[in-house]
């Protein structure tokens, strides 16, 4: 990146693109880069159901798994408990989902969505959908198994 005018500004394309240098190798370094492009697509396909990826995944955890404990998504989707209780707030004042006590403890509390959650799960899904096409597109069935595969090792 250059100043110009203040402002920062990408170099002349080709200038910068060929070579990155040691960076080259650095595993980390493309991870991010490759998230960044996943992400910026995710946003783009979900920007007319102004639901975040963390949201989605509720939704989805809550429409497989009727009556589970807000305890146990979080432990899920290996979130803490405050941002799992941040993200179902939310859902709740959009009436996306609704808290019950359950039957089995009365310590915890259940998670059902209603018929909007659910409609807006439906919408969620064929975003996903073709965001997914357009992920796995990139590779072969069989690379997209082994990648999964690689990444489940990291975050394992």
């Amino acid at each position: 990146m250059r100043l110009e005018h203040n402002i920062l500004t990408p170099p002349p394309s080709g200038e910068a693109d060929s070579d990155i240098g040691a960076i080259q190798d650095i595993l980390g370094f493309h991870i991010r880069l490759a998230y960044g492009t996943v992400y910026r697509q995710f946003t783009e396909q979900f920007a007319h159901l102004d639901l975040t990826q963390k949201q989605v995944s509720v939704l989805w955890l809550i429409d497989d798994h009727p009556d589970i404990a807000q305890t146990d998504l979080a432990k899920r989707l290996r979130m803490d408990r405050a941002t799992t209780m941040a993200i179902i707030n939310r859902l709740q004042a959009r009436h996306y989902l609704v808290r019950g006590a359950s039957l089995a403890d009365k310590r915890k509390q259940t998670l059902n969505l209603t018929d909007v959650g659910h409609a807006a799960l439906i919408v969620a899904k064929k975003a996903i959908e073709t965001h997914e096409a357009w992920l796995k597109s990139r590779f072969t069935p069989r690379e997209v198994e082994k990648l999964i595969e690689l990444l489940t090792r990291i975050h394992e």
